[in-house]
C-alpha cells in the first residue's frame, strides 16, 4: 500500500493535470464555435455557386491520362490529444493503397506527414502551415498549384481525405473526388427549379466561377477538418477530465482512510501505554 505522502503527491499531480485538461477543453470549445461560424458564413456562397454552375450545364474539363498516378490530399492535425481523430483519417488514407496504384500523398498536417513517411512514401512537401494558420488565400494557392499539375497530366485523379464534422461527438473519415470536379446532386436538382439569366454567356460565367468553386471546395474541407479536430479534442479533454475527477475522488478516499488508520493506530498505542502504567 502506498504511503500517505505518495498518495498526497499523486493527488497534487492529478489536480494539476485536471487544470490543464479543463483549460484545453475550454480553448477547443471556443475554436470549434469559431470554425462553425466560418463554415456557416461560407455555406450560402458555396450553395449559390453550385446552383449557378449546375444551371450552366455540363462542365467542360480537360481530359487527362488515365495511367497517371493518383494524388491523395490528406488533412490531419499538427498536434495530438484529439482522440482517434488522426488515426482514423490516416488509416482511411493508407487503405487507398489497396484500390489505387502509384499514389502520391500530399499531407496537410504534421501527423499525417509522419504517418506517410512511416508507410514508405515521400510527401510532396510540408503543408502543415495550411492548418496552423488557416486562410482562404493559402488554401486557394495550394488548390491552384494542385489543379495546374492535374491539368498538365501529372495526375489522373485527385482525392481529398479528411474528417467530416457531423456533430461534437461524431467525426466521419471521408474520401472525396476533388478532380475531376463534379457538382452534388442536390445542387443539380435545385438548378432545375431556378431560372437564371446569364450575362455574359453561360460558358464565360462557368469558366470564371469553376476555379473559384474548386478552390472553395478545398477550403471547405480544411475548415470541416478543423471543426472536427476541435470537436474531437473537446470530447477527449472532457473524457480526461471526468477520468481525472474519478481518480482524484478515489485517491482522496484512500488518503483519508490511510490518515484515519494512522490516527486510530496512534490512539491505540496511547491507550495501550496508559493501561500498562
Amino acid at each position: 500500500m502506498a504511503s500517505l505522502r505518495e498518495v498526497k503527491d499523486r493527488i497534487g499531480s492529478v489536480r494539476s493535470t485536471l487544470q490543464v485538461t479543463s483549460a484545453m477543453k475550454l480553448v477547443s470549445s471556443a475554436k470549434l464555435r469559431k470554425a462553425q461560424k466560418v463554415i456557416e458564413g461560407m455555406r450560402p456562397y458555396a450553395d449559390a455557386l453550385s446552383d449557378i454552375l449546375a444551371a450552366v450545364g455540363p462542365l467542360e474539363q480537360k481530359a487527362v491520362a488515365c495511367d497517371a498516378p493518383v494524388a491523395v490530399v490528406v488533412i490531419s492535425s499538427n498536434t495530438s490529444l484529439c482522440g482517434a481523430f488522426n488515426a482514423n483519417v490516416i488509416r482511411t488514407a493508407l487503405e487507398l493503397r489497396d484500390k489505387y496504384h502509384g499514389l502520391v500523398y500530399f499531407p496537410v498536417g504534421k501527423k499525417c506527414a509522419e504517418a506517410v513517411r512511416r508507410a514508405g512514401y515521400k510527401p510532396e512537401a510540408d503543408y502543415s502551415d495550411l492548418i496552423a494558420h488557416t486562410s482562404y488565400d493559402k488554401a486557394s494557392a495550394f488548390a491552384h498549384a494542385l489543379i495546374d499539375r492535374y491539368e498538365r497530366g501529372e495526375f489522373s485523379k485527385i482525392l481529398l481525405v479528411y474528417n467530416r464534422f457531423i456533430s461534437t461527438s461524431v467525426q466521419r473519415p471521408t474520401v472525396e473526388t476533388y478532380m475531376p470536379f463534379s457538382l452534388s446532386s442536390a445542387a443539380s436538382a435545385q438548378a432545375e427549379q431556378d431560372d437564371f439569366i446569364f450575362e455574359p454567356d453561360a460558358h464565360t460565367i462557368a469558366s470564371n466561377l469553376l476555379p473559384q468553386m474548386i478552390c472553395l471546395k478545398f477550403y471547405a474541407a480544411v475548415l470541416d477538418s478543423e471543426a472536427a479536430e476541435q470537436a474531437a479534442r473537446t470530447v477527449a479533454m472532457q473524457a480526461a477530465t471526468d477520468n481525472g475527477e474519478h481518480l482524484l475522488a478515489d485517491l482522496t478516499l484512500e488518503y483519508n482512510k490511510g490518515r484515519q488508520q494512522k490516527i486510530t493506530s496512534e490512539i491505540l498505542d496511547l491507550v495501550g501505554g496508559a493501561s500498562q502504567e
